[in-house]
């Protein structure tokens, strides 16, 4: 060889490595140790979540370096990068003030045009890093190619608490086939925090939203998070090595939801809940924490697991505490009609559940009407539980059970869930499309949208 480089980097056939000798041990160890993971990430694909600050930070380049020697041995990478922190500055640096709502940020024009002009930048700074041929590293003279496309289709987040989000929005799909033909082509794709509706319009998105869906729609093998702490600990401050969602949830249930590593550590919950087998948890700042946590046995971070089996059935009247629990926060914030606790119980065959390991983690109602009519109503998942594909299964379930019954035409009312329902066959019409019965009962001070489906 012409040229060795030690696990610190410097050249070891130099005078400056004192310890050549037990250093290439512990190397020779370490890559023998590292081989079964070698192979077994090859192939497979990775969402890695960058936020703003993981950018910012003087580990970066080291982090872009061990994701490029991820790539170089087979691995599928996308990265997702946030852009909160530099958003903030150039925010500040404009005079703007930011509304928030529910920890989602109010995104008028001008917020909208600062937060297209920071995705920019931190996107051609990390296209930079990757392409750069990585100089001064082990990975010098690699050749790392960078795609970045526009495959999410987003949609308005709404009004919520009688605020209108504007420009906020959420992913309502990821075009797979044009991000597994960059994959199959050895392209690291890198991807922003943006989204564009059908008609052009372009919205702000949560980057750990955007990580969590692309990691399901893709069935992506691992999520990896960069976070300011190195993994989710106990009460005493211990590192947890590895957890299920339902034990990872309960050990951040205490904690502030608006904190970043927070909010990091509910998108690898939800992710996993979805169907992704792994998610890691680790510190942006710790030098080499990828590759410990992916090629060693003791690992770096905090690992969620995937947990056990899930069933749909019909509920019953233990489940009652249950529904009320995950429906009324939703009455509160007035995207559910309350419902009266007394007719619950006399209504409780209506409703379909999923239940996971004892839970009841999400629910849906089939009202039947007059004229062979049903309404599909309250369809809510836990928020522990959200970003997989359980509303979903339940629509699929309910339609099943209608036509069974003899229901011809299903409808929905709605007042931020109308795209959802509209991706679903469903079609937007008006009060004369709902049975006469249901007509009289409409309350016009929701305006809820009225659509409907034949089955």
């Amino acid at each position: 060889m012409n040229e060795l480089f030690n696990l610190s980097g410097q050249n070891a056939n130099s005078d400056e490595s004192s310890n050549g000798s037990q250093d290439y041990t512990q190397l020779i160890r370490w890559f023998r140790q590292a081989t079964p993971y070698i192979n077994a990430h090859r192939g497979k694909t990775f969402v890695v979540m960058l936020s703003g600050e993981a950018v910012a930070d003087n580990n970066i380049s080291n982090i872009i370096h061990d994701i490029a020697l991820l790539n170089s041995l087979g691995t599928r990478i996308v990265i997702v990068h946030g852009v909160r922190a530099q958003l903030d500055a150039q925010l500040k640096q404009l005079n703007i003030n930011s509304q928030f709502v529910q920890g989602m940020r109010v995104s008028d024009q001008a917020t909208m045009d600062a937060a297209i002009q920071a995705s920019s930048l931190i996107r051609s700074q990390l296209e930079t890093r990757l392409s750069m041929g990585l100089a001064n590293s082990p990975m010098h003279g690699a050749r790392v190619r960078v795609a970045s496309a526009n495959v999410i289709t987003a949609k308005p987040a709404g009004i919520i608490d009688g605020v209108d989000l504007q420009h906020t929005g959420l992913v309502r799909k990821i075009d797979t086939v044009a991000m597994n033909t960059l994959l199959d082509l050895g392209n690291v794709v890198l991807l922003s925090p943006l989204g564009y509706s059908p008609t052009g319009e372009a919205f702000s998105l949560s980057y750990q939203q955007v990580a969590s869906e692309i990691a399901i729609a893709l069935q992506a093998d691992k999520l990896i998070a960069f976070t300011h702490q190195d993994g989710i600990c106990n009460k005493k401050g211990e590192l947890i090595r590895e957890l299920n969602p339902t034990t990872a949830q309960a050990n951040i249930a205490e904690q502030n939801p608006d904190n970043e590593f927070i909010r990091c550590a509910k998108t690898a919950i939800a992710s996993v809940e979805g169907g992704v087998p792994r998610a890691h948890l680790m510190n942006y700042a710790d030098d080499g924490a990828l590759l410990q946590e992916l090629y060693t046995v003791d690992g770096a971070g905090t690992l969620i697991l995937s947990a056990n089996f899930e069933v749909t059935r019909q509920a019953n009247a233990e489940d009652i505490p249950a529904i009320i629990d995950i429906i009324s926060p939703l009455e509160e914030q007035g995207v559910l009609v309350k419902r009266e606790r007394d007719k619950l119980e006399d209504e409780i065959n209506y409703f379909t559940v999923i239940e996971r390991e004892g839970l009841i983690i999400a629910l849906a109602a089939l009202y039947p009407y007059a004229e062979n009519n049903g309404e599909i109503a309250c369809i809510v998942t836990h928020p522990d539980y959200r970003n997989g594909a359980r509303g979903a299964n339940l629509l699929n379930t309910i339609e099943t059970n209608a036509r069974a019954e003899g229901i011809n035409k299903v409808f929905v009312l709605t007042t931020q869930t109308a795209h959802w329902f509209i991706e679903n066959g469903f079609h937007e019409g008006g009060l004369d499309d709902l049975p006469e019965e249901k007509q009289s009962l409409y309350n016009y001070q929701r305006n809820s949208k009225v659509l409907s489906k034949q089955l």
